[in-house]
């Protein structure tokens, strides 16, 4: 196992997920974030998002440390909220191959609305 991102000093945003071998006997992981930003399509003005993804570990787990420079790369991309849910729950499916894997994704207020993407995999 060789992890690219932890213990390395990141200073640019990237497009992959460290993985690690899961555990055995690991039911479930939990991996949120409030530091999430994409630009709205539209009017390029940013989005700011919570997100949330939960998985039932197939043979990986994602390394955190990876996980929050992948989530730094949506900074200066222009994508609905919607679409974001199913990019990043792509990524981790196509990543570890979990055996299950929800992505909540909630945009913060702009306009007096919020909006609650999710978006789920079961293998």
């Amino acid at each position: 196992m060789e992890l690219k991102y932890l213990g390395v000093r990141s200073t640019a945003p990237i497009d992959e997920l460290d993985t690690f071998p899961a555990p055995a006997g690991l039911d479930s992981v939990v991996m949120s974030s409030d530091e999430l930003t994409a630009l709205c399509p539209v009017t390029g003005q940013p989005d700011y998002y919570t997100v949330s993804i939960e998985y039932t570990p197939g043979p990986l787990c994602i390394e955190s440390k990876s996980l929050k420079l992948y989530l730094w790369h949506f900074r200066d991309r222009g994508v609905f909220c919607e679409q974001l849910a199913v990019d990043i729950r792509d990524k981790v499916v196509a990543t570890i191959q979990p055996q299950r894997c929800t992505v909540t994704l909630v945009q913060k207020a702009r306009g007096g609305i919020v909006i609650t993407a999710l978006s789920s995999y079961e293998a």
